[in-house]
């Protein structure tokens, strides 16, 4: 019976604290600064420069107790590399929607750090790969990578009282994008790389 209670009073205490503070919906837009990290394409050859793209979605921020809140979005996110061996040079377009778990620490009012798991699932894939006759060839790769994959984000947001808010985030990969392939009869890796990517993203929320 006491535990009971115990377990209602601390329900209670933090439905109370919950509500005392905002939940908030909203969106969010920016720039990434993505790279393959890990083993450079084509048996080590050539090196693995960034690729410049974007990031679009929206998210909830679920006050938790304290000055911590817990911030889950839905984003469509273009990665990827850009692979330059002497006069040659392909961008890898690896397209994922994210899903960043993130719990938020409050510093100040506004200003906040974040961490957290950031999911992923592969939607869109180009780049140079051989294909199955051995032929290097430029277009659909999707078949040459994973559709799962995972890194960890942290970074920092700044909310203005309008609710325009602002942030920086780097998410590093911790899984390998390659998936293996075979090429007449054989069987290759393209090597073991992580999608990595810098983000600055400007949004509103309520």
């Amino acid at each position: 019976m006491k535990k009971l209670l115990l377990f209602i009073a601390v329900m209670l205490f933090t439905l109370t604290s919950v509500q005392s503070q905002e939940f908030r919906m909203g969106a969010k837009a920016g720039l990434n600064v993505a790279t393959l990290g890990g083993d450079s394409y084509y048996g080590g050859l050539g090196s693995l420069g960034s690729r410049t793209s974007f990031h679009i979605g929206g998210l909830v921020e679920i006050p938790l107790m304290g000055k911590f809140s817990l911030q889950p979005e839905l984003l469509y996110s273009s990665e990827g590399s850009d692979w330059s061996f002497g006069t040659l040079g392909e961008d890898t377009k690896l397209d994922f929607l994210r899903v960043p778990v993130l719990v938020k620490f409050y510093i100040i009012e506004g200003l906040s750090a974040e961490a957290g798991p950031v999911f992923g699932v592969l939607v869109n894939a180009e780049g140079t790969y051989y294909d199955d006759d051995g032929d290097l060839v430029s277009g659909d790769a999707k078949d040459y990578y994973r559709s799962f994959d995972a890194q960890f984000g942290i970074g920092a947001s700044y909310r203005l009282n309008m609710g325009v808010f602002f942030s920086l985030r780097y998410n590093k990969g911790l899984l390998n994008v390659n998936e293996e392939y075979r090429v007449l009869g054989t069987t290759y890796n393209t090597g073991k790389n992580q999608s990595n990517v810098f983000q600055v993203s400007a949004g509103y929320s309520f």
